[in-house]
């Protein structure tokens, strides 16, 4: 049995004076502070002065209803999120790895509440626009959860990753990539499925989603038993980002510590909207972006969310190069961890930042390189007998 949510209304990030009802979630932002250009998410507010004590003193252990207490209500059953090991790479630098998820990736953290706000809602099924990590994990809640799924992947989408999504019975639609978010929007308005991506124009996909990501700092703080010095996280639309600052701030707000860490927003160079709203000092913006194989996070797209975790946190936006991930690739591959190219990017631009700090630093690594570009379409090439001594 787990302990009752504490979970109380979903507050704006636009104005955080605002709050609303925490049901319905709220998926196409903030209605008094969003405007046609720019959308503001809102997030999950808490009784924080009933946290029972003792509660980040557990160990991290799969299935993130341990932590049920700072999340939203959880209908949906547990497939063995969380609990994913730390792993130290050399003195002082470590890899979450969250490609140890059900599903390889980071994505289940927030599946898990995602789809329980589905069953919540009474919806037939969840709608969700990826090309990769977001529609597996999706697909795969829904499935457990007995709902339907229907995925939206572009047109450019790892043929391996829509097979792994239409595995669980997922409906697969292929579209361009610009027809998605309406397609998404007409699903949802007709059919009333529950969405678990973003409509907006900014994003800010669903307001419970980085409440289950936050779960990662309630783990990093148990493994390491303080916080961080800084973290480095992949960062697309800042979702991930949020939700790990999100936790720690939690813990300094229960009196868990006093600290907190400096957040990094690790993107490609070829978009990095999170790096040019900062520069602008924008809430958040759209980019053109160039070509990247980094493509679970390459994203044309800002929004608020990461935004907020650099600046609140004091930490930095850092555009890393296709090149720049495929040197950590190596890397990680080397002491033997496979990530996704862009699951790399944190330990990258930790790497080309060149700088030291005064405490343990985490790079996040999301998702299993099974889901890169070109996987499995390279054919064998067949040994013969007289060559092998040559290949070794």
């Amino acid at each position: 049995m787990t302990a009752p949510s504490l979970a109380v209304a979903q507050r704006s990030l636009g104005d955080p004076s605002i709050s609303y009802p925490l049901v319905p979630p709220l998926t196409r932002g903030c209605p008094k502070t969003s405007t046609d250009a720019l959308a503001y998410p809102l997030e999950v507010d808490y009784d924080y002065d009933r946290v029972p004590a003792g509660l980040f003193e557990q160990a991290p252990l799969p299935d993130i209803a341990r932590w049920a207490p700072l999340l939203p209500p959880l209908h949906a059953p547990t497939l063995g999120e969380g609990g994913t090991p730390l792993l130290e790479l050399d003195d002082g630098v470590y890899l979450k790895d969250e490609s140890r998820n059900p599903t390889w990736s980071h994505k289940d953290r927030l599946n898990r509440v995602t789809v329980s706000a589905a069953l919540a809602a009474g919806a037939p099924g969840v709608v969700v626009a990826s090309s990769g990590n977001h529609g597996a994990s999706a697909a795969a809640y829904a499935a457990r959860a007995g709902l339907k799924a229907v995925v939206l992947a572009s047109a450019d989408s790892p043929p391996a990753v829509q097979s792994f999504v239409r595995a669980y019975g997922a409906k697969v639609l292929t579209v361009d990539a610009d027809r998605r978010w309406p397609l998404l929007r007409d699903i949802v308005d007709e059919l009333g499925y529950h969405p678990v991506s973003n409509q907006t124009v900014t994003h800010t996909g669903h307001p419970y989603g980085p409440e289950g990501y936050k779960t990662i700092a309630y783990e990093l703080f148990a493994q390491l038993g303080r916080v961080p010095a800084a973290v480095f996280t992949p960062t697309g639309y800042g979702e991930l980002l949020y939700g790990v600052w999100k936790g720690f701030t939690e813990l300094r707000r229960t009196g868990a510590t006093t600290d907190a860490p400096l957040m990094f927003a690790c993107e490609p160079a070829a978009g990095a909207p999170t790096a040019r709203a900062l520069a602008d000092g924008e809430p958040a913006t759209i980019v053109d972006a160039g070509p990247s194989d980094a493509y679970a996070i390459l994203c044309t797209v800002g929004g608020h969310r990461a935004v907020r975790a650099v600046r609140d946190s004091g930490g930095l936006a850092l555009p890393v190069g296709d090149d720049t991930m495929r040197a950590a690739q190596r890397e990680l591959a080397g002491q033997g961890i496979w990530q996704e190219l862009s699951g790399a990017a944190g330990l990258a631009a930790y790497r080309a930042l060149g700088r030291t700090f005064d405490g343990p630093v985490v790079c996040v690594g999301t998702s299993s390189g099974f889901k890169d570009l070109g996987v499995g379409t390279r054919p064998a090439e067949v040994l013969t007998a007289p060559t092998w001594r040559d290949a070794l």
